[in-house]
């Protein structure tokens, strides 16, 4: 399974660490950027491509980091086939339910709201977790679709 991950300065210092995280774990990765630490970067230049290469490529699944981590999710929502889902702490069980219920193929975490060790418990959970195959999931994943 290929991993695409994408942020903004808010979380560049923490995709690093998740990349390095990702590789160990045994998964292919691919940054979309940042490349490097710019303070006045703009999330949407490094989201929107993180999120159409998850859309365009069948089975793979995406991390997004941002401050709160919602501009970002926001973002990669309007992009076709994307489902992404924010976590910044609190429980990492709401991960696992997003993977299992709404089959979210996009992690967005929020940098400013969750340490690393965190970030890197919901990034194992939402990668290995698998969607349910349930009717009633499926069915309201397909009404998602319509929109």
């Amino acid at each position: 399974m290929k991993i695409y991950i994408g942020s903004d300065h808010a979380g560049y210092e923490l995709k690093e660490k998740l990349k390095i995280f990702i590789k160990e774990l045994g998964y292919e990765i691919e940054d979309k950027g940042a490349f490097s630490l710019e303070i006045n970067d703009d999330y949407p230049d490094f989201i929107v491509p993180t999120a159409e290469a998850v859309s365009e490529d069948s089975g793979a699944l995406g991390i997004i980091l941002g401050g709160s981590g919602q501009g970002e999710a926001i973002c990669a929502n309007k992009i076709k086939g994307v489902r992404a889902s924010v976590y910044y702490g609190y429980t990492p069980e709401i991960v696992k339910v997003t993977r299992e219920h709404n089959n979210a193929n996009i992690l967005s975490l929020g940098a400013r709201f969750i340490n690393e060790e965190e970030a890197k418990e919901a990034v194992k959970i939402f990668i290995e977790t698998k969607f349910s195959e349930d009717e009633r999931h499926i069915r309201r994943i397909k009404k998602l679709e319509k929109n």
